[in-house]
C-alpha cells in the first residue's frame, strides 16, 4: 500500500515584531544557526544551507522553492506548526500567504504547538515570553478560526476528515473536553475531524491520552517506540568508568567522555532499538529524524546531539520504518519526517553544505515511485 511522507515544517524564517522585541531587531532562526560552533572534535556545526540559501519565508519565491523541492523528492505534504495563544498568533505570515496563493499547492496540515514560549526554547516555565491560557471560550474561538483553513482543498484529510495534530496534549487541563468541543463545533459546520497528538516517551502517561484521539504521531527523536533517548543519555553518562585516579584522568581526556558531556547518543542507536508497530494497542504513525543537535540554540548545553548521522544511516532507519509500517487504511498511511527545516536543531531535509541533497535522495528512492 502506498505511503505518504509528511515533513514537519517550521514557518519561522522571517522577522516579526515579537522576535524583534525578545531577541533583537531582525532576529530569525538563521541568527542562531550561523553563530553555532563545534563543541568537540568532529562535531558537525554550524549547519549551513546550500540550495535554498538563507531564505525569508515572507517571499513567495522562497515558499515555492521549498514546495518544488519537496515534490521533486517525494514529500507528500508539510505539517506546519501553528502558534495560537488565546487568539494571538505568531509566525503565521508564511501560512497566511500560502492560503492566499493557489500556486502554492503542496498539501498541508497543522500541528498546534501549544507550549509556552520561553527564553530556554523548551516550553518550560522559565522566563516565559508568551503564555498559553486554556479555557472553554478559547477552545471555541480556536476551532472557529481553524475551520476555514482545514476546509481548504489543499488541506490533508483522512476519509474527508481534516487532520489536526496537538503537540503537547498532556499540558491541556482537560484535553478530552477540548477535542470534544472541536468535534462538536466542526460537526455543526458539516466537518468531521481526524485528531492526533504527538507521542513523547518522556511523558510517562502518554498512552492514557489516546482516548478521544484518532491516532498518535510518534515524535522523534523523543518518540515512544523505544526507551527515552534522554534516559539513554543518562545511562551513557552513568556507565563511564569512575574508579581510581588514573581512570579519572583518562576519562577526562577521553573524546567519548567529552561527547557524553554534551548529551551525545549515536544516531544508529535510534533506528536499531524500535518497538514494532504491531506491539502498540493504538494507531501510531511512525516518524524519523535526519539528525538532531540544538547546539545553535543552547550553546554548550544542548538537550541532545545525535552523533554521526549520515544519509546511509538515515536510509537504514527509514527503510526499517517502511517495512514495519502497515497502514491502517488507504488514507491512514503517513510517515512523518521531523523535520523539513529545523535548522537550529540540526534537523533538516533541506540541503546543507555538508551533505547537499543526499537525505532528500533517500526519501525519493524509497517513496517517489511506490
Amino acid at each position: 500500500m502506498k505511503l505518504r511522507p509528511i515533513a514537519i515544517h517550521l514557518p519561522q524564517f522571517h522577522p516579526f515584531p515579537e522576535n524583534d522585541e525578545w531577541w533583537g531587531k531582525g532576529f530569525t532562526e538563521w541568527t542562531n544557526v550561523t553563530k553555532a560552533k563545534p563543541l568537540f572534535d568532529d562535531h558537525y556545526q554550524p549547519h549551513l544551507p546550500s540550495d535554498l540559501g538563507f531564505y525569508d519565508l515572507r517571499l513567495e519565491e522562497a515558499r515555492m522553492a521549498q514546495e518544488l523541492l519537496a515534490k521533486e523528492y517525494g514529500i507528500y505534504g508539510f505539517c506546519y506548526y501553528h502558534y495560537w495563544f488565546n487568539g494571538k498568533r505568531l509566525m503565521h505570515e508564511p501560512i497566511d500567504r500560502k492560503l492566499k496563493n493557489p500556486k502554492e499547492d503542496l498539501p498541508f496540515m497543522l500541528c498546534w504547538a501549544n507550549e509556552n514560549w520561553t527564553r530556554r526554547w523548551d516550553g518550560s516555565d522559565h522566563e516565559i515570553l508568551i503564555e498559553q491560557k486554556y479555557s472553554v471560550k478559547d477552545d471555541e474561538d480556536h476551532i472557529d478560526f481553524l475551520l476555514p483553513i482545514i476546509t481548504d482543498p489543499r488541506y490533508i484529510k483522512v476519509n474527508n476528515k481534516p487532520i489536526i495534530v496537538i503537540y503537547k496534549p498532556n499540558i491541556l487541563p482537560n484535553v478530552q473536553e477540548t477535542i470534544k468541543c472541536w468535534r462538536q463545533k466542526a460537526k455543526a459546520a458539516g466537518v468531521e475531524l481526524y485528531i492526533c497528538h504527538m507521542g513523547f516517551s518522556y511523558e510517562k502517561e502518554w498512552d492514557q491520552l489516546v482516548n478521544g484521539f484518532d491516532a498518535i504521531v510518534d515524535f522523534e527523536p523523543f518518540g515512544i517506540r523505544r526507551k527515552s533517548v534522554l534516559e539513554e543519555v543518562h545511562d551513557r553518562k552513568r556507565r563511564r568508568p569512575e574508579k581510581g585516579i588514573i581512570n579519572k584522568i583518562k576519562r577526562r581526556l577521553s573524546k567519548n567522555v567529552i561527547k557524553n558531556t554534551y548529551n551525545c547518543v549515536p544516531y544508529q542507536w535510534m533506528g536499531e532499538n524500535l518497538t514494532p508497530q504491531k506491539d502498540f494497542h493504538c494507531k501510531i504513525f511512525p516518524s524519523i529524524v535526519p539528525g538532531w543537535d540544538n547546539t545553535s540554540r543552547r550553546g554548550n548545553n544542548p538537550t541532545l546531539i545525535l552523533k554521526d548521522s549520515t544519509p546511509e544511516h538515515f536510509e537504514n532507519w527509514l527503510s526499517n520504518l517502511k517495512l514495519d509500517f502497515t497502514p491502517y487504511s488507504e488514507e491512514e498511511n503517513f510517515i512523518f519526517i521531523n523535520a523539513w527545516n529545523e535548522w537550529a536543531e540540526g534537523n533538516h531535509l533541506e540541503p546543507d553544505q555538508k551533505f547537499g541533497r543526499k537525505y532528500l535522495e533517500v526519501v525519493k528512492k524509497l517513496f517517489l515511485n511506490q
